[in-house]
């Protein structure tokens, strides 16, 4: 691998001898890693553990992901190792994480958010994407993911100076200079140079303090990137803690895990090397806003921006779509019917008068005269009732086929709406009208490759 001299000059400075292990490092193949839903996954686990996170593992080959009905289902998650060492960071730096209000800022495609809604099973997460192309692709693995504990937006950072001190917690993988990614993306090296670290290093910066009167007194923010630049992390680390009320929070390492701590000026971080853990580059660090535990978020008067509307569910229609209903709240936005967890209901209203809202809670279908059409998202939803509708058990054949949007026939189907479901993960929805059944895979989510690529 060719890497631009003042990368190596730099590099060399970190690691001395080892700089020629480290390129070797980046000669060779990168590891395949996914993440399971623990709240999905249909199968024991035989493959090797990723030792920073209880649901991260290797696997042996690289599989084409897209043929397996399981992912698409939300089973699990395809994500780089090193990225899932942000659990070290959530377990170690906030032990009670009952109801907290999360911000994971730049979330797209969601491989941490979708870890974080994990983590803060009862919380609230904040999945924000500031590019507007990017956010589809982050709301459709938040609906696969299925915790409906999550509200997805579209915001700058700046538009967060305005929520003051409402999240306990804040996520900031830092748009970089990509130097941890250059084994996987060969693109990255030939964009890299000495001006482009320092652009980014101030967009950083830029960043960071939009985003800091967003967090609450006591709380953590957790800085990441894929790089190994001193600029672009303790650098700005460093900052962080010298311009505003922080300190820098040590986590506990295993020495077993081969992750590299790091000290500059009086601030820890934590380096992930290629050449030492299975991984790709990484650097994360931990601060926490000074000021004690006490909340000074108050909720402002409304601006009438949003339009949802409370329900009451007066057929009981939906406390039978849904478990356990009285831990979520109905509220109608045109003619969709959504379901907000019920102790953050509150907090997701404030949200959509505040904020650019893409997608938030599950989003339970439309209803009319005649039925409820039920959307996509909630045959993905972890808290479906699944005795409500019919369901038809599929082969990987099938699954592939429906997820295709082909034409499907089946023998044990009802009429009316019926879940499909593969290894008992729900895919989404067909029905039946007649001797008609009807598709509803959403046609900007269908596999495009022919079914003789995916056998």
């Amino acid at each position: 691998m060719k890497l631009p001299p003042p990368f190596k000059l730099r590099m060399t400075e970190f690691l001395g001898p080892e700089l020629d292990q480290f390129i070797e490092a980046l000669s060779s193949e990168s590891p395949v890693s996914i993440r399971i839903n623990q709240y999905k996954y249909p199968f024991d686990i035989a493959f090797k553990s990723i030792p920073w996170t209880q649901t991260g593992y290797y696997l042996p080959a690289r599989p084409l992901f897209t043929a397996d009905p399981l992912l698409h289902g939300g089973g699990y998650y395809v994500q780089e190792a090193s990225s899932m060492f942000l659990e070290q960071a959530i377990l170690q730096a906030l032990p009670e994480r009952e109801g907290l209000n999360v911000l994971d800022l730049c979330a797209a495609p969601g491989g941490k958010s979708t870890h974080l809604a994990s983590l803060f099973s009862n919380g609230l997460l904040v999945s924000n994407e500031v590019i507007k192309s990017r956010v589809t692709i982050l709301a459709e693995n938040i609906q696969k993911w299925g915790t409906g504990n999550v509200v997805v937006t579209n915001n700058d950072p700046k538009d967060f100076k305005e929520v003051k001190s409402f999240f306990d917690c804040i996520v900031v993988d830092a748009p970089c200079s990509g130097e941890g990614m250059f084994r996987k993306n060969q693109n990255a090296i030939g964009e890299w140079s000495e001006e482009n670290v320092q652009l980014c290093a101030q967009r950083q910066k830029r960043i960071l303090a939009d985003i800091w009167p967003a967090l609450k007194p006591g709380g953590i923010l957790v800085y990441s990137t894929c790089t190994y630049s001193l600029e672009e992390n303790e650098h700005n680390l460093a900052w962080v803690c010298d311009q505003y009320d922080a300190e820098n929070v040590k986590l506990n390492l295993n020495p077993d895990w081969c992750v590299k701590e790091t000290e500059y000026s009086k601030c820890i971080g934590y380096r992930f090397y290629p050449h030492k853990a299975e991984g790709e580059g990484f650097f994360l660090a931990v601060v926490r806003k000074k000021g004690g535990t006490q909340n000074e978020f108050k909720f402002p008067k409304k601006r009438g921006k949003t339009t949802l509307i409370p329900m009451d569910d007066k057929s009981g229609m939906f406390n039978e779509i849904l478990n356990n209903f009285d831990q979520w709240k109905l509220y109608a936005k045109g003619e969709e019917v959504m379901a907000f967890p019920a102790l953050k209901t509150r907090e997701i209203e404030y949200l959509f008068d505040a904020l650019d809202v893409n997608y938030a809670g599950v989003s339970i279908g439309q209803v009319t005269k005649k039925e409820l059409r039920p959307d996509h998202a909630l045959a993905l939803f972890i808290g479906l009732n699944d005795k409500y509708f019919p369901e038809i058990s599929v082969t990987k054949e099938d699954a592939l086929k429906f997820l295709r949007k082909d034409d499907l026939v089946f023998s044990n189907a009802q009429d009316g709406w019926n879940r499909i479901l593969y290894n008992g993960l729900g895919l989404g929805w067909v029905k039946k009208v007649g001797h008609r059944f009807n598709n509803y895979y959403p046609k900007e989510w269908r596999i495009r490759l022919a079914m003789d690529k995916l056998q």
